[in-house]
């Protein structure tokens, strides 16, 4: 049942995952379901680019070259957590969003499209039993040295999977009635 799927949807870390690899017909099957996000006007402005392998040590080695480059007070922990996590991944899949060319629809209704294509991702890897999260680093406004992204393309950040041993907690959330007013 959808509900129950919704409610088991959590972020599962790198950290959590274990080194069973995320088979191909995985990965398609969560990219079919992004690919099912409603859309205004049909711009369908999703656009993903999967890293596996060799790709993935590329990533975590450019995000922690970048990250050294860029900020004053480099931290070795986060150098190393930038060059880890890609690789203890099953797969990365960049969230890139086309902007319309046209500029049919206001960009912040592209990037909700894009937000809800992640969206199908997360509760379709919930259904599979695959963890994985969406990590929006600053490092993304410089993911156009990395990959070769179109006129008006932008990343917004990485969407993590991995298969993982241990129970996930059950979130807290507050109460749905305290964030509704009624009119």
């Amino acid at each position: 049942m959808i509900f129950d799927i919704i409610k088991k949807r959590r972020s599962v870390f790198p950290t959590q995952y274990n080194n069973k690899p995320v088979s191909k017909e995985a990965i398609e099957k969560v990219l079919e379901a992004a690919n099912y996000a409603p859309t205004h006007k049909k711009t369908e402005p999703w656009r993903f680019k999967v890293l596996q392998g060799e790709s993935q040590e590329k990533l975590g080695l450019f995000l922690s070259l970048k990250y050294m480059e860029t900020e004053p007070k480099p931290k070795q922990f986060k150098v190393e957590k930038l060059i880890q996590n890609p690789q203890k991944a099953g797969a990365v899949i960049a969230i890139c969003m086309q902007r319309d060319p046209q500029l049919s629809v206001p960009e912040w209704e592209e990037v909700a499209a894009t937000a809800m294509a992640v969206q199908n991702m997360w509760l379709c890897c919930t259904e599979m039993g695959i963890g994985c999260y969406w990590s929006s680093p600053g490092l993304i406004k410089h993911m156009d040295d990395f990959f070769e992204l179109k006129m008006g393309e932008v990343c917004l950040g990485f969407f993590y999977m991995g298969h993982y041993d241990e129970d996930i907690p059950e979130v807290e959330k507050g109460p749905w009635k305290d964030k509704v007013t009624w009119m």
